[in-house]
């Protein structure tokens, strides 16, 4: 039975308590998110000018040693570098540079004669594009003054720091999300089988739920199949041996302009995709949970 797919009448009047509803949630959580980030950007930033002696001394060895102080590096530009055109400036394996971006380390797949290669490549960037108003001490006989550090420091951690605020908030409110999921779950019964080892969907247990759950895809085109992570996945009380689990995804409209906005809910109504609004969330009921 559709839930809200086929309540077309309904969508402009949820998508603004919506709005509403994620509006309140940033102004209590935004500012603190956005103080926390910032304090650790600031440090993440000393550490790579302390490694790398205020830029005057970076060479592969310190960027190997330490993968982790690359985003840092890339907002100590001039313009500030995203990550695909830093790749695509240097040359290097992007698989290497998100690694060291994403996870803080370099792949051992790569020989240690490659990984020099591809680290001289994102040194020379990063080198030739250093932002000589931020780092004046560069290019000069003196070293640099503590006063020119400290600025610049914070320079840099303000970039770093609008880069990453706005996926950190996503991140939260996904998360904010689940927490509203788990709850009227557990309240109505189910278990939480969240990162159980070797736990698939297809074998789950009537009254058990999971987050964040790896799902095997098997793609149109030829026997591969990859692994689609689901943010819930649940299995009904009453479901019957062999039956499908509810899959769920967490979304939210920050504004007017965001995905669910009138349009998107059409196309998702045409292709039989049916949602929950968190403010109405006890229709979860109507999926048989």
């Amino acid at each position: 039975m559709p839930i809200n797919l086929d309540k077309p009448h309904l969508w402009k009047p949820d998508i603004a308590r919506s709005v509403d509803m994620y509006n309140d949630w940033f102004m209590l959580f935004a500012p603190a998110a956005f103080r926390e980030t910032r304090s650790q950007t600031a440090r993440d930033v000393a550490q790579a000018l302390k490694l790398t002696r205020n830029l005057a001394a970076l060479d592969t060895h310190i960027l190997r040693a330490h993968p982790g102080i690359l985003p840092a590096l890339r907002m100590a530009c001039c313009p500030p570098l995203a990550v695909d055109r830093l790749i695509g400036l240097s040359g290097a394996s992007p698989a290497m540079v998100k690694g060291m971006e994403q996870y803080g380390r370099i792949s051992l797949r790569l020989a240690a004669s490659d990984q020099d290669a591809q680290l001289d490549r994102i040194i020379r960037v990063l080198g030739k594009l250093a932002d000589p108003d931020i780092f004046v001490w560069l290019g000069r006989d003196d070293p640099a003054r503590r006063v020119e550090t400290q600025r610049a420091a914070i320079i840099v951690a303000d970039r770093l720091c609008g880069a990453v605020a706005n996926p950190i908030i996503r991140n939260a409110q996904e998360k904010r999300q689940l927490a509203a999921i788990k709850g009227w779950l557990e309240a109505r019964g189910y278990s939480d089988t969240s990162g159980q080892t070797g736990l698939r969907f297809d074998k789950m247990a009537a009254g058990t739920f999971s987050l964040r759950l790896n799902v095997p895809i098997r793609q149109e085109a030829g026997e591969r199949s990859v692994n689609i992570p689901i943010d819930a996945v649940i299995m009904p009380k009453l479901a019957q041996r062999r039956a499908m689990p509810v899959f769920i995804e967490a979304k939210s409209a920050g504004d007017y302009t965001n995905t669910n906005k009138s349009s998107y809910l059409g196309y998702e109504a045409a292709e039989g995709i049916d949602w929950v609004w968190e403010h109405r969330i006890d229709d979860l009921a109507r999926l048989g949970l």
